[in-house]
């Protein structure tokens, strides 16, 4: 009897205040929307990081033959090629260092790529381009690429052979790879702020609308109290106005990011994206599903019971 007239109760207050409840759980639903998107792209930045950082290279360019009737500026701009293109000796010197002692720790594997090699990928990226019919194979530099053990000791193996006799530059993927993390991880931290925004939008407005709804009833709440129903009795059905307009928002939300992860991440993205990377799926939704339910729920208990005190205290 008890819990159906609770229940009658809490129903009655959902359809009286139909506006309110209603931005309560537009609101709700942005909020959780934010921190699950938030949460996601985290996910989505760990994932890539250990995907693509296992691939990085540190590229050794040598000096390729143009790099002679240029000497003077390579020399002031502190690329390694005043002597012109790189000589065989040069090149096996580098191929020397690294398989040496000192870098063998740090040196997972490496290729060779030739002028023949530089060239078919240099043609199928700019082969339509003014600059890729003007190329020619002699044109190509030849390079190292290396694999690291560890991508964060790039600066080891990068010492080693920066400014090598022969050699033109040293490239890190990693350090480009760095810059489109920070993007993203900013990206992050702004979805996050603005969560963090709308979940106290969500306390203030659900606050008041159970603050509302109790005022509009504080006659049947005198009633209450003066027949012995204890504070929980008589609050329990407001809470719980709060807590399923706050719950119908995180279904709503769960329900969006799940679709946002399967139609754009996985069909759209996995199919569009020409480079390999792995990106995050619907099961990681299914995880974070239940701690945004459980966020929902906990915070409008806790903003509802809260605003509740002055108005049903016994």
């Amino acid at each position: 009897m008890r819990f159906r007239f609770i229940l009658s109760e809490t129903f009655k207050g959902l359809t009286r205040n139909l506006a309110m409840t209603v931005s309560v759980i537009l609101v709700a639903f942005i909020s959780l929307l934010f921190v699950g998107a938030s949460a996601l792209l985290q996910q989505q930045i760990s994932t890539m990081k250990g995907d693509w950082y296992d691939k990085v290279e540190v590229s050794v360019y040598m000096c390729p033959s143009s790099s002679g009737a240029a000497s003077s500026e390579a020399a002031s701009s502190g690329a390694g090629c005043p002597g012109g293109e790189a000589t065989q000796k040069q090149i096996d010197a580098v191929e020397a260092l690294i398989n040496s002692d000192a870098l063998r720790p740090y040196v997972k594997s490496y290729t060779f790529e030739s002028k023949a090699e530089a060239y078919a990928k240099f043609k199928e990226v700019y082969g339509d381009r003014d600059i890729g019919r003007s190329a020619t194979e002699e044109m190509m530099p030849v390079s190292f690429r290396i694999k690291l053990v560890d991508a964060e000791k790039y600066q080891v193996v990068a010492e080693q052979l920066t400014g090598r006799d022969g050699v033109q530059r040293v490239v890190d993927q990693r350090k480009t790879l760095e810059t489109f993390f920070l993007v993203m991880n900013r990206a992050s931290w702004i979805t996050g702020g603005l969560a963090a925004i709308m979940a106290v939008a969500a306390v203030l407005l659900i606050s008041t609308t159970i603050r509302l709804s109790a005022m509009s009833r504080s006659k049947e709440t005198s009633i209450m109290r003066l027949v012995g129903a204890s504070n929980l009795f008589i609050q329990l059905p407001f809470i719980l106005e709060g807590v399923i307009a706050a719950l119908i928002g995180a279904l709503m939300a769960i329900g969006a990011l799940w679709l946002g992860v399967y139609y754009i991440v996985e069909h759209w993205l996995g199919r569009s994206v020409t480079f390999t990377t792995a990106f995050i799926r619907t099961s990681e939704v299914l995880y974070i599903a239940p701690w945004l339910i459980l966020a929902a729920v906990a915070l409008a208990a806790i903003s509802s019971a809260a605003s509740l005190s002055k108005y049903t205290r016994v």
